[in-house]
């Protein structure tokens, strides 16, 4: 079992914003990929509702349950060593009840072993849950642009027109970031926000900001590690680089597998158990 206390922490984080060292991020929803991320140079892990869409086969992040959520962060616990860990609050999770947020975060933290927790959106009613949280001593995360919980209200990914190109919405925009700071956010998560307008955001706040798809005016990047990797080619939105081709990959050896089945190739001597 992993233990945080040889993690990094929110103050690691923060550090890294102040020397100007750019924070390197991915989601991950796994304890095989976590083992292969905690070898790597990442500083944070965030177990993403993306969880949803990469690894159950949905269309967007909505079906996700607190079940599921604390599930896969225990699975990526197990096995991290170093990256800071967070986890996502499900859908709807800050708009029910303030009881309801905080049983959710601490289940999170206390069965998932999240260090903390992200919450989508502004306004009143999510600084009112980032208060709460705080007042609990669980960090979190805020997450304005493209929200993915409200995907219906955009109409989908296909359909989301930021009108950040409007002074009046860019404005809104940094003035939400800086509500969410004062509620006692400890980070920011921008989502497909212009990079001029994330760029300012990061200025204007002194919690790191970490972005996808939002420039690199940013204090670091974020991605699925199943995109960056090249896993899935038929999905690949324009702030996705793949940095493999394991979609290929995999089915190059599967196939090579299935041959040498089929051909009696494998398993050949060296690779079965002989008597004698």
């Amino acid at each position: 079992m992993s233990s945080s206390s040889s993690r990094r922490t929110i103050f690691d984080i923060v550090e890294a914003k102040l020397s100007g060292r750019k924070i390197v991020a991915v989601t991950c929803y796994d304890a095989a990929m976590a083992r292969l991320v905690d070898l790597s140079a990442v500083d944070m892990v965030l177990v993403g509702d993306s969880v949803g869409m990469v690894m159950h086969g949905h269309a967007d992040t909505l079906k996700v349950s607190i079940d599921h959520m604390v599930m896969h962060t225990s699975w990526v616990n197990r096995v991290l060593r170093s990256p800071w860990l967070a986890a996502d609050l499900p859908f709807m999770s800050a708009h029910m009840s303030l009881e309801l947020t905080m049983n959710y975060a601490s289940r999170l933290v206390s069965e998932g072993g999240a260090q903390a927790v992200k919450l989508e959106g502004g306004g009143e009613v999510i600084c009112q849950a980032i208060s709460a949280l705080a007042a609990g001593g669980i960090p979190s995360i805020g997450h304005l642009g493209f929200t993915p919980q409200s995907v219906h209200q955009f109409g989908g990914l296909s359909g989301y027109r930021n009108n950040y190109a409007d002074s009046q919405a860019s404005t809104q925009l940094i003035t939400e970031a800086v509500e969410l700071q004062e509620a006692g956010a400890s980070m920011l998560v921008l989502e497909m926000v212009p990079d001029h307008v994330a760029a300012e955001v990061t200025r204007q706040v002194s919690m790191p900001v970490i972005g996808i798809g939002s420039g690199a005016g940013v204090d670091g990047q974020i991605l699925v590690l199943q995109d960056l990797l090249g896993m899935n080619h038929a999905f690949r939105p324009k702030f996705v680089k793949q940095y493999c081709d394991l979609e290929s990959e995999v089915i190059q050896a599967v196939n090579q597998y299935a041959c040498e089945v089929r051909s009696g190739e494998f398993p050949d001597e060296s690779h079965s158990f002989i008597h004698g």
